[in-house]
């Protein structure tokens, strides 16, 4: 538990462990933030937007009120977890997986908005991060709802509900290219109710992936990004073809399929797969392992 003060209305955690801006808003999981300077970041979540500073000890949610701080923040960041008993449990008797952490020391796995994540990871398809963020801001610019406090020009992300009666036409000024489509019809089934959220929270992974990729333009990569990512599902590991290759150099010896993967890391990592992906990949990616032929 992470204990917090009220001061001067920001709320302050102090001595705060197991955190890094860099390390979470950089390693792929989230789309609308932004570095302002060394220590202070930009951040729009649910209805709600923020300046964030970090000290390299202590976190401050500049001009937030507690009642914001528990609806949104604490769940947000994870706040209630123990990071380090979770890094204990991965590193022991692998060393690979210690020097992983110990890179990516300050990720948290974010718990995000369920529908934001969804459209944010169809976007992400054979994008890059810097283009999957232009064309997220761009959907809140033209479709959110306008965020009323000191920040100005700043709106949320659009509802489902927004974006399922939103037209091709209309959404071809994100330019989000064929992408437009899936972001249309899968707000109109999350709408129409056409999956089922208990069988995504307690269903097998299996049958949690299956259920998702019900959804237009999901697949097998997508379904296991937004479950992590929307903090429905820590036992998930997303594979593509580049985590395969991660996989084959710091574990299995081999390229191997998705399915192989997965099953090494469920049998692995268990329950804390997700985690596990996380320092891996953001690992991987910044020592630029398995990158050849990328």
């Amino acid at each position: 538990m992470n204990e917090w003060n009220n001061e001067k209305n920001s709320i302050i955690i102090k001595n705060f462990k197991h955190f890094d801006p860099v390390h979470t808003f950089e390693c792929g999981q989230c789309f609308r933030w932004r570095q302002i300077d060394d220590n202070k970041w930009f951040g729009v979540v649910k209805d709600l937007a923020v300046n964030l500073e970090w000290n390299g000890k202590d976190l401050i949610f500049h001009d937030t009120k507690e009642e914001d701080f528990l609806r949104v923040w604490y769940p947000y960041f994870d706040l209630a977890r123990d990071y380090g008993e979770i890094k204990n449990i991965l590193q022991k008797n692998d060393p690979v997986m210690k020097e992983a952490i110990n890179f990516g020391h300050g990720i948290r796995l974010l718990q995000q908005d369920f529908q934001e994540t969804l459209i944010s990871f169809l976007i992400s398809q054979n994008n890059g991060i810097p283009r999957i963020r232009k064309i997220v801001e761009s959907l809140a610019e033209h479709f959110g709802e306008p965020i009323y406090d000191r920040i100005s020009d700043v709106k949320t992300f659009p509802t489902c509900e927004r974006l399922a009666g939103t037209s091709l036409e209309e959404l071809r000024v994100i330019r989000a290219g064929y992408r437009d489509k899936y972001i249309q019809k899968a707000a109109q089934q999350i709408c129409f109710g056409e999956i089922d959220m208990d069988v995504l929270k307690k269903g097998t992974p299996a049958q949690s992936r299956a259920e998702m990729k019900k959804l237009f333009g999901v697949g097998e990569k997508v379904a296991d990004c937004v479950l992590l990512f929307s903090g429905i599902r820590f036992d998930i590991f997303p594979v593509d073809r580049w985590v395969r290759r991660v996989m084959a150099e710091l574990y299995l010896g081999y390229e191997a399929s998705n399915e192989e993967v997965n099953r090494f890391a469920t049998e692995k990592f268990g329950a804390l797969a997700g985690f596990a992906q996380q320092y891996l990949f953001y690992y991987a990616r910044e020592k630029k392992i398995g990158m050849q032929g990328q």
